[in-house]
């Protein structure tokens, strides 16, 4: 089958199409023809070697894939013809995978593919980080930063569905109407976007800030909350790991909270997984929840895909199609 292989650690120029070995049935995974396949920011830092997870070279990227069930163990709830999404969580660049049967879920027939491969890292990670980690209640206002990315755009549809008010901010205008699309109440632009949210809010501030970006937001983010205000930290996309002073959580009662979703599935458990996807397919099967789809390209052009990230031009979820 065809793969994408990171062969050396040279960022995403690295990567080549080549021919290995399917994944074998019969086993206790799932086995998936992949129709689509999700590009994260971990791919990126991957190519750089600069990611938690490494493994030894040469291996196949991507953590998640839409397609059809090839074949699904005795017991798994997926079977043979199955539309599904999986969360594979890596070689997901190729045409088949294999996954653990709790990393599978069922894809409503309303979405496509694409927008399946779209689903599981970045709405999984939102639901984790507004629901649990930022203990989100219906009629409060959301900041989300990078509004027009992969990330953005699923803490935008899902703190608009879940019943709030949503702030967008984006880095030019040329992404405005990324963030409308995906449901945003306002759009602000990066600069000047403290004095901006202040004006919206009536000097009161947010509740929530959603921050996949860190870098020189960071201060201005805690300075936007309002009182016990929530500062969810979920990457840095902007190249910067920015520090606190933390006697600036003292003034209004404010928190920094960490948004490590991969670390607490890991620790609690892959049903934790299954849960999830249980709270969002209500909302996907409503049409709430519409995954805003980005630049997409064939396997050979991965390389392109990773740059459209690593060079920040991303605007919705970008993608691989592999069929």
């Amino acid at each position: 089958m065809r793969a994408v292989q990171i062969q050396t650690l040279d960022g995403p120029g690295a990567l080549r199409v080549v021919e290995i070995e399917e994944p074998a049935a019969g086993g206790d995974q799932v086995v998936i023809d992949v129709h689509s396949a999700g590009v994260t920011f971990p791919e990126v830092l991957q190519s750089r070697g600069k990611y938690q997870i490494q493994p030894p070279l040469p291996f196949v990227p991507g953590s998640e894939v839409a397609g059809v069930v090839r074949y699904a163990p005795e017991g798994a709830a997926v079977r043979a013809g199955d539309r599904v999404a999986a969360f594979n969580g890596s070689a997901g660049y190729a045409e088949v995978v294999a996954a653990d049967p709790r990393m599978v879920f069922p894809l409503p027939d309303r979405l496509s593919f694409a927008q399946g491969a779209a689903l599981p890292m970045n709405y999984l990670t939102v639901h984790f980080g507004l629901v649990h980690r930022g203990r989100l209640s219906e009629g409060e206002t959301v900041l989300v930063h990078g509004a027009a990315g992969g990330i953005g755009t699923a803490a935008v549809q899902l703190a608009s569905a879940l019943g709030n008010r949503v702030i967008a901010v984006t880095s030019s205008e040329a992404k405005i109407e990324t963030a409308r699309a995906a449901g945003a109440t306002d759009v602000v632009l990066a600069e000047g976007f403290r004095e901006q949210v202040k004006e919206l809010t009536d000097g009161r501030g947010v509740d929530v800030v959603v921050d996949p970006v860190g870098g020189d937001r960071f201060t201005d983010s805690l300075r936007s909350l309002a009182v016990e205000g929530r500062l969810l930290v979920i990457g840095f996309t902007g190249g910067d790991i920015p520090t606190v002073k933390v006697n600036r959580l003292l003034l209004n009662n404010i928190s920094v909270v960490g948004v490590g979703w991969g670390a607490f599935w890991m620790s609690r458990g892959l049903d934790y997984l299954q849960e999830q996807w249980a709270d969002l397919l209500p909302l996907l099967e409503a049409g709430k929840l519409d995954p805003v789809l980005g630049a997409q390209f064939p396997l050979e052009e991965a390389t392109q895909a990773l740059l459209e990230l690593d060079e920040r031009r991303a605007q919705g979820k970008v993608l691989l199609t592999v069929r």
